[in-house]
């Protein structure tokens, strides 16, 4: 469905896109995953046609995003990381305004987009600004989908709301899906990576890997510890020090600290006693998507090969 080759972008001396090449399957939830500046945004800017690449080609659905761009934007639908439907319109004129410009109706495609607005429709009359942050998230992605678009980019749809919300927006994802739309997710919220059917691990307008998450993280290849002590910056400080030390990050209320080699426990915990450290804690972990990206771009910040 989407073919990525080579893609080159920058602004003034800053390169947001360092070579990106990926290809999507029809009919596939795929999310680019990485922290805010990692290049998502721009990627998408381009794929949508709003932004021309410095270099590389990108096709969407067979269709060029430069040559084809008239063509392209009937066909997809695009919900942008900002809330950008019209604050004082209500729901209801925001998705007739946007049904109206693709030539189609509410009625119309009512089937669809039901499963999400059913939940704003008691709304309906509301203006948009005066909205919460998961009904503004539901009518965007209403908004998105009224014209049954081919392909669906979602530039990080999920930041700033709760919880709740963002686990019903997820599940209408899912539904999507079935109904055979290719989505195209980007978030900075790794625990999102495992709701998608393939992911881009992407940091610096550079990929770092793409697979299935659970193959991701299957390369895992260190040993990986959760520690805490009454001193948690101390501990960091420490562990990041250690001879063995891959790599030591604060996860929650846990230092992740991945070691060349396999320690004991409690030789380690004897060892951090004696540097002052009390209330010492230390468990086995296995690796989840967030120790994968941080040991890649461990990798490529040293050069090391991917």
């Amino acid at each position: 469905m989407i073919q990525i080759k080579n893609l080159h972008k920058s602004f003034a001396s800053i390169q947001a896109l360092k070579g990106i090449t990926v290809d999507i399957a029809e009919g596939e939830l795929f999310g680019f995953i990485g922290p805010d500046g990692a290049g998502k945004t721009t990627l998408f800017r381009i794929l949508t046609s709003l932004m021309l690449a410095d270099q590389g080609s990108a096709i969407v659905a067979n269709l060029d995003v430069v040559n084809d761009y008239k063509e392209l934007r009937t066909i997809l639908g695009y919900m942008p990381g900002k809330f950008s439907l019209y604050q004082d319109l209500s729901v209801e004129e925001n998705l007739n305004f946007f049904a109206g410009i693709f030539n189609t109706t509410l009625k119309e495609n009512y089937e669809l987009i039901k499963p999400i607005y059913h939940q704003i429709e008691p709304f309906k009359k509301r203006r948009a600004g005066a909205l919460s942050g998961g009904m503004k998230q539901k009518l965007a992605l209403s908004c998105a989908l009224i014209h049954k678009p081919k392909v669906l980019f979602l530039d990080e749809p999920t930041t700033g709301v709760d919880a709740v919300s963002r686990k019903e927006f997820w599940e209408m994802l899912q539904s999507l899906k079935k109904m055979g739309i290719t989505i195209i997710v980007s978030t900075p919220y790794m625990d999102e990576a495992a709701l998608c059917d393939r992911i881009a691990l992407i940091q610096k307008g550079e990929l770092l890997d793409i697979d299935k998450p659970e193959h991701i993280i299957s390369r895992y290849s260190h040993f990986l510890y959760g520690v805490k002590a009454d001193k948690m910056y101390e501990l960091v400080k420490y562990l990041r020090v250690h001879p063995l030390a891959e790599s030591a990050y604060l996860f929650g209320e846990y230092v992740h600290f991945a070691s060349k080699d396999d320690l004991e426990i409690e030789v380690l915990k004897e060892e951090l006693e004696q540097a002052n450290l009390e209330d010492v804690e230390i468990v086995r972990l296995d690796a989840n998507i967030e120790d994968s990206f941080m040991d890649l771009m461990q990798k490529a910040e040293k050069g090391e090969q991917l």
